[in-house]
């Protein structure tokens, strides 16, 4: 199988299907397996968090996994016999088979095990850097603008649709070239006595709505239409999502307080899409790391 194996399409096919597997099965249905999912996710961020999901699908005790050719290339392990392959997604391809760390041996050679082997979970209380801001200027592409205020202790964010006429200027990389004007769709508030990661994490929150459908779209070939879900969905699709990239990002919030309080509250994991949400998870830290170009239907003159 070679890298060009496989179209896009078919890795959406393939989520998509996990995701009706998901759903039909009842892996999930109760909310305290469902909730060891998403820590497991959160942790792993060596992985995309698709890819992180389907590990823990096939092997929820894996550490740290790696092809048989990075393991003896970087670590000087081999693969055991009878060793167990894990199949994840490969990006712009088909598959690849990895292997845990319990599922091989050092060679002769072999060096310590680095830490981030040894110990891939070790709890993190990071700050924000750079991906406040990126995040909230690669979200005008989408139409969303982002505000602060000072509000109270109790308010940290809300996004509503935005009253129509209005448009948002993003400056085009070249400088001999016009900045694009696109419609601004949603508007967006974050609470500005708040920290900069308690800030982020409700950024995401409310991205997470936009992103996972709740709010409706300006254009389902970006994300689909979910109006019609419960609030209970919404929330709990919400905060996984902020759990998820925010404790991959090594940032702690109150996200996995909410959904353990769930937990506590709800036996029954609700009919959310674990597909929506992982998709929603890869757009935002995508958001996070580096600027994005606009959505193929934005024309230069605005008219997306």
């Amino acid at each position: 199988m070679t890298e060009r194996g496989v179209a896009p399409l078919d890795q959406d096919s393939a989520r998509t299907a996990l995701d009706e597997l998901f759903t039909l099965a009842g892996k999930y249905n109760s909310s305290d397996a469902y909730f060891e999912l998403m820590r497991f996710v959160g942790r792993f961020r060596f992985y995309s968090p698709f890819n992180a999901m389907l590990i823990y699908t096939q092997m929820p005790g894996a550490h740290f996994v790696c092809t048989a050719g990075r393991w003896r290339k970087d670590y000087r392990r081999e693969i055991k016999i009878g060793a167990r392959p894990i199949v994840i997604l490969q990006p712009m391809g088909p598959v690849l088979f990895v292997f845990d760390v319990s599922d091989t041996t050092p060679l002769p050679t072999a060096p310590s095990l680095p830490p981030q082997v040894e110990d891939p979970f070790q709890v993190r209380n990071g700050q924000i850097g750079g991906q406040l801001m990126l995040t909230i200027d690669n979200a005008k592409r989408d139409g969303i603008r982002v505000s602060e205020r000072a509000d109270g202790s109790q308010q940290a964010g809300s996004i509503e649709w935005a009253a129509a006429g209005q448009h948002l200027e993003i400056p085009a990389k070249n400088p001999s070239l016009k900045s694009t004007h696109v419609p601004v769709w949603f508007e967006l508030l974050l609470n500005s006595l708040l920290s900069a990661e308690a800030r982020y994490g409700t950024l995401v929150h409310e991205l997470a709505h936009v992103y996972c459908g709740h709010l409706g779209t300006p254009n389902p070939r970006w994300w689909p239409d979910r109006q019609n879900l419960s609030l209970a969905v919404c929330e709990f699709e919400a905060e996984s999502v902020s759990y998820l990239v925010c404790t991959r990002l090594g940032i702690d919030t109150a996200s996995d307080e909410y959904l353990a309080a769930y937990v506590r509250r709800c036996p029954v994991t609700p009919a959310i899409s674990l597909d929506r949400v992982i998709k929603s998870v890869l757009l935002i830290e995508q958001m996070g790391r580096a600027p994005l170009g606009l959505r193929r239907q934005q024309m230069p003159d605005g008219n997306g």
